[in-house]
């Protein structure tokens, strides 16, 4: 018990010894200023009138990207992974992180099914 009200007696001698450090309010700082309100508005629209990001990477104009498959060919493939009956598997979902090869193969062929 006596040793405990010594704890708590010198956790807050702490925290009186940090809140007296605190900052002191000085009030509004005058503004000291070399240049006047005509000659800084004057600097600004010299200023804003040149385009300050000319020289940069990024100033031209971007070329025109080519792709090395055609747009249909990309969306075979595609629509062809979007309807694979295996697309959501994650191997770490199997023992030694391999999948069965009963979910490798597809259940049904839509070819075969569409020739009935």
């Amino acid at each position: 018990m006596k040793t405990s009200k010594i704890i708590a007696a010198a956790a807050l001698s702490i925290l009186a010894v940090a809140g007296a450090q605190a900052e002191t309010y000085e009030g509004v700082q005058q503004v000291t200023s070399t240049h006047s309100r005509a000659e800084v508005n004057a600097q600004a629209v010299a200023i804003a009138g040149t385009n300050q990001y000319a020289e940069g990477a990024s100033s031209g104009v971007t070329p025109v990207l080519s792709a090395s498959v055609d747009r249909a060919r990309i969306q075979a493939d595609a629509v062809a992974t979007a309807h694979a009956p295996n697309q959501n598997l994650d191997r770490k979902a199997f023992v030694n992180s391999t999948v069965p090869a009963a979910y490798l193969k597809p259940r049904v062929s839509f070819t075969r099914q569409a020739g009935l």
